[in-house]
């Protein structure tokens, strides 16, 4: 009687090596079911901060209720909606959530119906007030959601918006559609983001600074032998060329740089390539062999140096680090600040890349880097929890899987230091005025809508309507909005001037949101908003404008050196 053979003795004991064990699988559920594939980008933990969250939506326009469609199909927890308006038959119109039956009624009520009719497990309630009522009655109103949306708020109403919201530290979403124009401004006070999912990562195999325990693992293995050397990881193949390369004590070192394959120049590594592919033919190995290709096309990406990126190197010299405040993020900050002038490097992430290799060699490398990774984290924590008293702040928890987290994220870590839309609003825009001024052909024309679209706000401050809102007035709105911009571009002492179909081109709309620009930027803002509350991924920093007329978007970062 036979028994069936181990796989990787059956492919001749080598097999592509994933780099971590399969997870294991969650309970399956039909909520697991409903969320699989955001679950895929957020994971549990994000899927939690965004079903424990509450967002304010700010007037049910057609943008607003596309972004809290696009909240509410993945889960988020709550939403209130503030708008006191009724809704007229240009709302029907528009707005995919209203229809002729919600005539003449509050337009907050009929859609938070409808949005709640999309997923049975998210709250919502509506709240048939302006905003500004909302204040005077009560100051604090906004200051526990975890988001704020604004909509369709004139130009005194944001300002009031953005200046308490700042105060309170509650981030805000403000989202304005104008016929084929749409505008997103993100306004954060602070916003540390741990797992920023970047399109590329560095591989942390520490192969110019490996530490001992790796050395250790290194020097034991011996590849004497074309089987031996199938069945081994590439990693160990380059490390050993590596140090052959470059020892002057074996006595044929070929480094002729002094200079480590990591650290040198494109031109000076082709001159190791070629060595690396002779070291490979004399351990046994062929030109033929598959193995032999996937050590000379890793070598591409593996020699990288071990580095501090510049976004961390400015969270360890922040201020911040040095004296923490209470918040996880900038203990930590503090802990790796203290490692790093330890030992002269960040934590070792512990994840390796796929290897064709033999199942037991791969793990126990894999083993080697996870072993120093969890040490590591060890290191960090215990600086975490003693910054912890030091400082005072018994209240707060840091616990190991906090630590993990970050120090497996930390070579990709980021924060966003915002800047109040209403300074913005009450400043000149100094940068843009520059650009459109010295590259005037050549100048998005995203920045000239941007600037018009702040003549919006203002023209709608002073006439309490928008230009064109009637027909019969567009052609006398051209007039008295350009008649408002050319006030405001003197205010700024500005050099330029607008370009007259950019401004008939805005009158035209007449305040009207189009449903498809109004989706898109929903989607867009909805996008934004996740990001905020599940602190993954890089948000907006801060202002975007998208041109549907062109299909072009641009954005660009709003700060206080404009003022």
């Amino acid at each position: 009687m036979f028994g069936l053979l181990p796989l990787s003795t059956m492919m001749g004991f080598k097999m592509m090596v994933s780099a971590s064990p399969s997870p294991r699988s969650p309970e399956i559920t039909e909520k697991t079911k409903k969320y699989d594939r955001q679950l895929r980008l957020w994971g549990d933990h994000g899927q939690s901060r965004l079903e424990k969250s509450h967002v304010c939506l700010i007037n049910s326009s057609a943008t607003g209720t596309e972004i809290l469609k696009s909240l509410v199909l993945p889960g988020v927890g709550s939403f209130t909606i503030v708008d006191g308006y009724k809704v007229t038959q240009e709302d029907i119109g528009i707005n995919f959530f209203l229809d002729q039956d919600s005539l003449g009624k509050s337009r907050a009520e009929y859609t938070t119906k409808l949005l709640l009719e999309l997923n049975t497990d998210v709250n919502g309630e509506a709240i048939e007030e302006h905003p500004e009522m909302l204040l005077k009655q009560n100051p604090n109103f906004f200051n526990h959601f975890s988001v704020v949306i604004g909509c369709q708020l004139d130009e005194k109403t944001l300002v009031t918006i953005s200046q308490v919201l700042w105060e309170s530290q509650v981030p805000f979403v403000y989202v304005n559609c104008i016929g084929f124009l749409g505008w997103v401004r993100v306004q954060v006070n602070e916003l540390a983001i741990i797992e920023s999912h970047p399109d590329s990562t560095i591989q942390d195999l520490r192969l110019d600074v490996p530490f001992p325990e790796l050395i250790a693992y290194m020097d034991a293995l011996t590849i004497n032998s074309r089987e031996v050397a199938q069945k081994t990881p590439w990693l160990v193949l380059l490390f050993k060329a590596i140090q052959k390369f470059s020892t002057p004590s074996t006595g044929d070192s070929m480094d002729t740089t002094g200079c480590h394959p990591c650290h040198m120049k494109s031109q000076e590594k082709q001159e190791f390539k070629k060595y690396l592919k002779q070291y490979l033919c004399e351990v046994g190995l062929k030109d033929t062999d598959e193995e032999f290709d996937e050590v000379v096309k890793a070598a591409n990406s593996a020699l990288s140096p071990s580095m501090i990126n510049s976004n961390v190197q400015a969270l360890l010299d922040d201020p911040k680090s040095t004296k923490p405040e209470k918040t996880k993020f900038w203990v930590m900050c503090g802990a790796l600040r203290e490692f790093v002038a330890n030992n002269g490097q960040l934590p070792v992430r512990g994840v390796l890349p796929d290897m064709m290799a033999d199942s037991d060699r791969y793990i126990n490398l894999q083993s080697v880097y996870r072993e120093k990774a969890s040490k590591d984290a060890e290191d960090i924590l215990g600086r975490s929890q003693q910054l912890l008293k030091q400082a005072g702040l018994q209240g707060l928890t840091i616990v190991e899987e906090d630590v993990k987290l970050f120090c497996k994220e930390c070579q990709n870590l980021r924060l966003i230091r915002g800047y109040p839309m209403y300074e913005e609003i009450n400043s000149v825009p100094v940068e843009i005025l520059q650009e459109l001024a010295q590259n005037t052909e050549d100048s998005d024309q995203e920045m000239m809508y941007y600037l018009l679209l702040r003549g919006l706000l203002r023209f709608q401050g002073d006439y309490h309507t928008y230009p064109g809102l009637l027909d019969r007035d567009v052609e006398p709105d051209i007039n008295r909005f350009k008649g408002t911009f050319t006030k405001l571009l003197n205010d700024w002492n500005a050099t330029i001037s607008a370009k007259e179909d950019c401004i008939h081109e805005l009158c035209r709309y007449g305040a009207c949101e189009l449903p498809s620009v109004a989706a898109f930027i929903g989607g867009c803002a909805a996008q934004e908003v996740i990001k905020i509350i599940t602190k993954q991924y890089v948000p907006l920093d801060n202002t975007f404008i998208y041109n549907a007329m062109q299909s072009t978007s641009s954005s660009f970062k709003m700060t206080r050196a404009n003022s």
